[in-house]
């Protein structure tokens, strides 16, 4: 039986995979099955997905999820939080950005929601923060391969 991790990973890996060439992709250096280390760990990408069918999206972080991001921070220099927001689309978020909405000091459980209305921009907000700008449509995995050229 396929696990819905497998199967929300696939589409994120399948996208990476048909919009460049030459990548290579391997598993993490973390214990779970959320991140993955992209072309000689130049990029390193923690992968969350909501199964709700419309905005907003919510994604919970634990506080295991938070250091597992932090520890692949300290291993690969570019890091990218990837929330696949169910069939809507793909949020992609620089470790940065992410820390504009959730910050060092780890609860036992925090969240990041996306929202957008038909034909706009994803809205982030987080239990720390909201970001001031909104993350393009497009941005994945666009962003991704701009790090990697």
């Amino acid at each position: 039986m396929i696990d819905k991790y497998e199967f929300y990973n696939g589409i994120v890996l399948n996208s990476l995979i048909n919009f460049g060439s030459n990548i290579m992709i391997q598993p993490g250096p973390c214990s779970s099955a959320n991140s993955f280390c992209i072309s000689n760990n130049k990029v390193g990408i923690y992968i969350k997905y909501s199964e709700k069918r419309s905005s907003p999206w919510r994604f919970t972080f634990k506080k295991s999820h938070q250091e597992e991001i932090y520890e692949l921070s300290t291993l690969v220099e570019n890091v990218f939080i990837v929330l696949v927001c169910f069939r809507d689309g793909i949020v992609n978020l620089e470790y940065k950005t992410l820390k504009k909405v959730l910050d060092d000091e780890y609860d036992e459980n925090e969240w990041i929601s996306a929202s957008r209305l038909s034909r706009q921009q994803y809205q982030i907000t987080g239990s720390n923060g909201k970001l001031k700008h909104k993350v393009p449509i497009n941005a994945f995995p666009k962003k991704i391969f701009e790090v990697l050229q």
